[in-house]
């Protein structure tokens, strides 16, 4: 990937090799869109759980977002793993995109920035386009939504379709790490500035899919409200992958502890 070098850094944190950066909100969107400016496509990606298990056990995807421009965390486990391991960071230091999507439309009407949304089943995409486009009408703004091929003819014309609108920042959500993995067959191909793989995020903002209240939402547990209304689907994510995760943190600094002791 040939990705930007934006002037703007922030601190990294890092946890099983694997690097995100401290971050806030309106920082966040005050790099996208000067990512847009630059010569070079960006690529701003996100951890949670879900993805630093995958980055432990996908050597690809761990390349991934360590060669990304700009990492930011969208999970109260990383949060509390970080502080667990030396750094400080606080509740401002964690975002996920329902929260500020509307704050980006925003930013982007009044920055003249286009927005490509790739992500959720069908309607879900035109719906949202809807929602954002009531509170930020002069947005320039398109989308197709995200069940489709990502290979072969029917992926190369999506491809052609976001070309032909040649968004400043492409939103895709496809759900990890199928999004990473598409952005990483594709990245040549697509005529975008700024690539922001951000998983069910329209899924949330839209409310086809419960989020829960707020009191659990903004305290980390949203993922209870998840399991609870997918079972299925989800059980191994949150049963079987929260407790593994904070198992091979704790299985770190044992070894580290082990190591300065000796």
């Amino acid at each position: 990937m040939n990705t930007s070098t934006n002037t703007k850094t922030f601190p990294e944190i890092k946890l099983f090799d694997t690097r995100f950066h401290q971050v806030k909100v309106q920082e966040l969107i005050d790099y996208l869109v000067e990512a847009v400016k630059s010569p070079k496509k960006t690529i701003v990606e996100n951890v949670n759980i879900r993805a630093m298990n995958f980055a432990y056990e996908k050597s690809w995807y761990r390349d991934f977002l360590n060669n990304a421009d700009l990492v930011f965390c969208d999970g109260f486990g990383v949060l509390l793993a970080a502080n667990l391991s030396g750094y400080s960071l606080d509740s401002a230091h964690r975002m996920t995109a329902p929260d500020y999507i509307e704050d980006l439309a925003l930013k982007c009407e009044k920055e003249n920035i286009s927005l490509f949304l790739l992500a959720g089943k069908p309607g879900v995409v035109d719906e949202a386009i809807t929602k954002l486009g009531s509170i930020a009408p002069n947005l320039r703004i398109g989308g197709h939504h995200g069940y489709f091929d990502k290979s072969g003819k029917e992926n190369d014309l999506i491809i052609e379709k976001i070309n032909n609108f040649r968004p400043d920042i492409l939103y895709i959500g496809f759900g990890m790490p199928l999004q990473e993995r598409w952005i990483l067959d594709n990245f040549n191909k697509i005529e975008a500035r700024v690539f922001l793989p951000l998983g069910a995020c329209l899924d949330f903002y839209t409310n086809s899919t419960y989020r829960g209240p707020e009191w659990l939402t903004n305290n980390g547990f949203e993922w209870l409200t998840r399991l609870v209304t997918e079972p299925t689907r989800l059980w191994d994510r949150y049963i079987i992958g929260n407790p593994l995760f904070f198992y091979r943190l704790f299985k770190q600094k044992i070894a580290q502890k082990l190591v300065a002791n000796r």
